[in-house]
């Protein structure tokens, strides 16, 4: 027996051919495997199936791409757009819209400023698919607003297999030195090592001077310890020594360029106990680093020429993570699973930046500049079991002597439980500010030394915990008549998140100098001990501004919900339900550093603390109806649906907290008095599944906005650029979505290695500003993020041997409001960023893949426009990787 592998992709066709009568027996075996066409065929069964609007994407697809994260990975569904190359935009709404779980249970937010989850934290190695729903069903939160995205990981495999793929690529703009430090010796893991975090003899002295670092502070509490004869000199001393437990080994150096280097491995088998019980596991892990250089250039709308800045960033990344999978199964009736994820991604990031601002223009020869150490960690773990039940035959069967007659055979029983922690640690983030010599011509720096500020370094220390409980139960009955089929459906949830947001802040610098130069040269000279001890520099080290970032905050969610799904004739699908939640939430500003009773940390005041808590008790319905027929195809569906949801304030944004958003850089003013946004919505759908396997979708929707939550421009200088968070009055979202799958054999037999797939959004966006807001340019203007057209196409090779295999992908957004203006200034806008990758497969035997690559063929920049003039535009260059991927 042989085995002939003539593809790699679908679902398995095994062909047997005996031997001619007379001869020995022979059986020769030919396993022949679909090609990509098949999982998405697969995938439009389960879009079929499902009484809501969803659109999926398999395992199979996302390898076939080539994308790394979940996040990239979501651009290619319809309707979907990629912001910051973490957050996902459905249906022209911002991230806050929408949701995302894992297994469908609720996860926590390792994201520093956002309850939504950043998706480029999970790798596609651990995904067996990606579900989209976009329009509502009552078994999901009713936070919901362009769609709610579900991470299905990898379950366990129906035999013994293994595998191991090993990764290398660079990326284009590494074409000279990055900037790099001394860091700790644990980095390439990810994980700090001690180097970064806030001493301990900081925090002693903290405690000790009871939040107040400043001499005449320290002098006065030495005075109340006894030391009756203390000087201000001595509390300066004692100043500038706390000050040597900050990390100061900050000197920046330039390494040549480095590869992208990774490796991903699993591990699973199916075992058989007996003929009733079979237990499987799947294990995998996975590691990588890259390297990224990016240059960006931000311009100031009404002087461009005169007050820009120009960004020179490296990046180390660090990629790891691990998944167990345990699954035990007893008869066909029950099944109960457990999924255990860990996932770390760390940035270590060095930037250098040059600037002028309406205080130093261009033309005066002389700027400023910004150096800017960040080493940020984000980790998730999360531990699920679930299980389903049925007391269908087979269990009856194995237990005669129980009597579950009162109990219907068909009857299900669907449970899980999910914990899951997110933290994110930012530990010695660092800003070190210079002023430089120019040179007129070009702007470009020829020396720079450390300003003369006490505040000339700022030292922050964050970080963020995020614990998430999650549970429920669903109970499913389907009843079966002569013409009809009728599903009962209900169940309950419960959802408990705590977070935790801690930062400190400190500023170090020098007064006066002895001498000029020792504010010159690299960063560790110029903040060694040596010039922070001598008398003759004026350092001087404090705790920083009022240390009113950090909070607290909780939410709580108690729901039950009851559809009924009714199909009659084969011809009418109605499903309809009702959702009711009660939600309770607070948010309280938290000042780590208080240790006066009449300043706590937390406020005692009654009318402050009645503010910080929100309550709701709402009821959300939602009705689907489809259509079924053979109008123009084998399988027509005309979907219809209707419901009321909700999307709520980020938790952040509900305290008074002032906090500096890591995408946009804006200074950010929370207000406790946000309210949820109301959201109706309303889809049409028809979708046409032909015989040639291929298929074509039309949708049609409409949302409706009360109260919609959206960030408006404040008051700011050019160099401290502001926004704050209000409910405008009004918006609402509709467009055009059509999407489909052709199998170029359609036409021709000659093209029958050749298929297509792809989708197109046309959409509009209007909100309405309203009183709240502060002085905007246009009270009516178009949802900040919403893209007028998304367009995602992809042509797929397969040869006929299926010893080779190459995608070609294309996706663009149109043009998108970033930024509203203010007082008259113009809205910015980011513009269309054409991405084409290309993924070649080679398979030269059964077991081993080569992959190759390429990201950015077109070598696109982010750019963002204000009437004409490029305010920010960054290049993230071009990638190339080469995989090697060995499975049995």
């Amino acid at each position: 027996m042989r085995i002939l592998n003539l593809s790699r992709f679908g679902v398995a066709m095994v062909i047997a051919m005996a031997s001619p009568v007379g001869h020995a027996q022979e059986i020769e075996e030919v396993v022949v495997q679909a090609r990509l066409l098949s999982s998405a065929e697969e995938l439009a069964s389960e879009r079929m199936e499902n009484d809501v609007i969803t659109d999926s994407i398999g395992a199979d697809f996302i390898s076939r791409v080539g994308d790394s994260t979940v996040a990239l990975a979501l651009q290619r569904v319809s309707g979907l757009t990629l912001v910051g190359n973490k957050f996902v935009y459905v249906r022209g709404l911002g991230e806050r819209y929408s949701s995302s779980s894992l297994n469908g249970a609720t996860i926590p937010s390792p994201d520093l400023t956002r309850n939504v989850i950043p998706l480029d934290i999970f790798p596609t190695s651990i995904v067996k698919s990606l579900s989209v729903q976009k329009s509502y069903s009552v078994d999901r939160p009713a936070s919901f607003g362009g769609g709610a995205i579900d991470i299905r990981t990898k379950t366990i495999p129906d035999q013994f297999t293994w595998s191991l793929e090993i990764t290398g690529g660079i990326n284009s703009e590494l074409d000279g030195d990055i900037y790099t430090y001394s860091g700790g010796d644990d980095d390439d893991w990810g994980t700090d090592d001690g180097t970064r975090e806030l001493s301990a003899s900081i925090e002693q002295s903290i405690q000790r001077f009871r939040g107040k670092l400043d001499a005449q502070n320290i002098l006065n509490q030495l005075r109340k310890e006894g030391m009756a004869d203390a000087t201000l000199a001595d509390a300066q001393s004692l100043n500038r020594e706390i000050a040597l437990g900050l990390n100061r080994d900050l000197s920046l150096k330039d390494e040549g360029k480095e590869f992208d280097r990774g490796v991903k491995a699993s591990i699973g088998n199916n075992f058989l106990l007996s003929d009733d019980w079979e237990l499987g596991f799947l294990a995998s892990g996975g590691y990588s680093t890259r390297w990224r250089k990016t240059e960006t250039i931000a311009r100031n709308f009404t002087f461009p020429e005169e007050r820009f800045e120009t960004e020179t960033e490296s990046t180390y990344s660090v990629d790891l993570n691990g998944t167990f999978n345990l699954g035990l199964r007893f008869t066909d009736d029950h099944e109960i699973a457990t999924t255990s994820l860990f996932i770390r991604n760390t940035d270590d990031e060095v930037a250098v930046i040059d600037f002028f601002n309406e205080n130093r223009e261009k033309s005066d020869g002389i700027g400023f500049r910004d150096e800017r150490i960040k080493y940020e960690e984000r980790e998730m773990t999360v531990n699920q079991i679930r299980g389903t039940h049925v007391l269908g035959y087979s269990t009856r069967e194995k237990f005669p002597f129980l009597d579950f007659d009162f109990i219907p055979e068909d009857l299900q029983y669907d449970w899980y439980y999910s914990d899951a922690k997110a933290t994110t640690s930012i530990p010695n983030e660092v800003n070190i500010s210079s002023e430089t010599v120019t040179d007129l011509a070009s702007g470009t720096v020829t020396s720079s030394n450390v300003i003369r500020d006490s505040a000339a370094a700022d030292y922050r220390f964050t970080d963020l915990e995020d614990d998430v409980i999650n549970h429920g139960g669903k109970f499913t009955w389907p009843i079966e008549t002569s013409r009809s089929s009728i599903i009962l459906s209900g169940g309950w949830e419960y959802t408990e998140k705590v977070r935790t947001y801690r930062q400190s802040q400190f500023s170090l610098g020098a007064l006066s100098v002895n001498t000029p130069s020792v504010l010159e040269g690299p960063l560790g000279e110029v903040f060694s001990d040596s010039n922070i001890q001598n008398t003759a520099n004026n350092f001087v080290f404090d705790l920083s501004g009022t240390n009113n970032q950090s909070y607290l905050a909780a939410t709580m969610t108690d729901a039950l919900y009851g559809n009924i799904d009714w199909t009659w004739n084969e011809r009418w699908r109605v499903s309809a339900g009702v959702r009711w939640e009660d939600y309770k939430q607070v948010a309280l500003d938290w000042n780590i550093y208080a240790f006066d009773i009449t300043s706590p940390q937390v406020t005692t005041d009654v009318d402050a603390l009645r503010d910080s808590v929100f309550t709701d008790d709402e009821i959300y319905p939602a009705i689907a109806i489809t259509y079924m027929t053979d109008w123009w195809a084998e399988i027509f569906q005309l979907r219809f649906g209707y419901s009321e949801t909700v999307v709520r304030p980020d938790l952040r944004e509900i305290t008074s907290a002032s906090y500096i958003d890591a995408r946009t850089g804006f200074l950010t003013d929370g207000d406790p008095s946000v309210r949820p946004a109301l959201v109706t919505n309303y889809d049409v759908r028809g979708e046409w599944y032909f015989a040639s396997d291929n298929n074509l979708t039309v949708s049609l929707y409409y949302k409706d906005i009360e109260n919609p939550i959206e960030f408006f421009e404040s008051a700011a200088s050019d160099t401290n650029r502001s926004r704050e968070i209000i409910n405008a009055d009004s918006g609402e979202v509709y467009g055009l979505e059509v999407e489909g799958l052709l199998n170029l054999a359609t036409f021709s037999d000659t093209l029958s290695t050749l298929f297509v797939q792809g989708n197109i959004t046309v959409q509009d966006s209007e909100l309405i500003a309203g009183a709240r807001a502060d002085a905007p340019t246009n009270n009516k203007r178009e949802l900040a993020g919403a893209s007028e057209y998304v367009v995602n196409l992809l042509l797929g090779y397969d040869s006929p041997g299926g010893t080779h295999s190459a995608t070609l992908s294309y996706n663009v957004f149109g043009e998108r409001l970033f930024t509203a203006g203010r007082r008259g200034a113009p809205d910015a806008f980011e513009q269309p960023f054409h991405s084409v990758n290309l993924t070649y497969s080679w398979y030269p035997t059964e077991t081993l893949t080569l992959k190759l690559k390429l990201q950015n063929l077109l070598d696109e920049s982010v750019e963002i426009d204000r009437e004409g003039v490029t305010s920010f535009e960054e290049t993230p260059g071009t990638s190339v990787s080469l995989a090697l991927d060995w499975t049995f």
